[in-house]
């Protein structure tokens, strides 16, 4: 029984990522939990009496938040058909949002959490969201980013890139690999470079033991020299019709260089293909 933490502020983009979610789950036990967390108010000033005056307010906006998990699995119900395997626990919470992650994370045991790349404040230009960039680079559990325009297909072929400058725990790759098994994909590993010049020893290593880890998936290496990195995932994504992009959070720079832009540019593999965050 697999355990899947979907926050939702009941924006379309969190719409989005339910659906992925149920939909690529669709063959698999699982009970959901629907969060949505109220940020907790920043109250100046003495105060007993607000205090006192915050209590009803907050369970007035509790209420309210209840209420319109209730109307989200309503809509669950009628527009994702039935299935017997699906478990739904609406969740309506006071806290800092990357805090409640963690604890619900840690509490419920959670083997993945599914959200949008964005939230109804989103801006228009940024590539992810606050919500989304904190739990990704401070929650220490898989993520599953659903972008906007992403609608969930069957996984052909999923994209791991990397630089090999960095060794592999094996926690990690056993997510990746349940991934490929579950949906019986195979695995592009793309090595990106600025310049043409053989791997050092320490990359010869990491890439061996990932070709020695992963022999009983269906895996292959690729490589493209003297692009940018954004255009050589781009590229590579459109040329393959990649379906999904997974990193590990453990190297930042790279990581930052893929998953965070300040702009979306011309760069459309941040609206319309999935990112699988791995953390050690």
């Amino acid at each position: 029984m697999k355990q899947i933490l979907i926050p939702t502020d009941f924006s379309d983009n969190a719409w989005n990522a339910i659906k992925y979610g149920l939909e690529m789950f669709k063959k698999t036990r699982c009970t959901f939990y629907l969060m949505h967390v109220n940020t907790i108010p920043h109250y100046s000033g003495a105060g007993m009496a607000v205090g006192a005056a915050g209590e009803n307010i907050n369970t007035i906006i509790l209420k309210d938040s209840k209420e319109k998990l209730r109307r989200l699995l309503d809509r669950i119900k009628k527009e994702i058909p039935l299935n017997t395997g699906h478990t739904f626990v609406p969740l309506a919470l006071f806290d800092i949002f990357v805090d409640a992650i963690k604890r619900q994370s840690e509490n419920k045991r959670i083997d993945l959490i599914i959200m949008g790349t964005k939230g109804a404040t989103g801006l228009k230009k940024a590539t992810i969201g606050s919500n989304t960039g904190d739990v990704i680079t401070r929650v220490k559990c898989p993520l599953l980013v659903i972008p906007e325009d992403a609608e969930y297909a069957a996984l052909k072929e999923i994209a791991f890139p990397t630089d090999y400058q960095i060794g592999y725990d094996m926690n990690v790759l056993d997510t990746l690999i349940e991934m490929l098994t579950m949906n019986k994909t195979k695995l592009s590993i793309l090595h990106i470079s600025k310049n043409v010049k053989e791997l050092s020893e320490e990359q010869h290593n990491n890439k061996n033991f990932l070709h020695d880890y992963l022999v009983d998936v269906d895996h292959s290496f690729h490589s493209v020299t003297g692009q940018s990195l954004e255009t050589a995932i781009q590229h590579f994504v459109e040329s393959r019709d990649i379906d999904m992009i997974a990193m590990v959070a453990k190297n930042l720079n790279f990581f930052q260089r893929i998953l965070f832009r300040p702009e979306v540019e011309k760069i459309s593999y941040h609206t319309e293909v999935p990112f699988l965050v791995l953390h050690e």
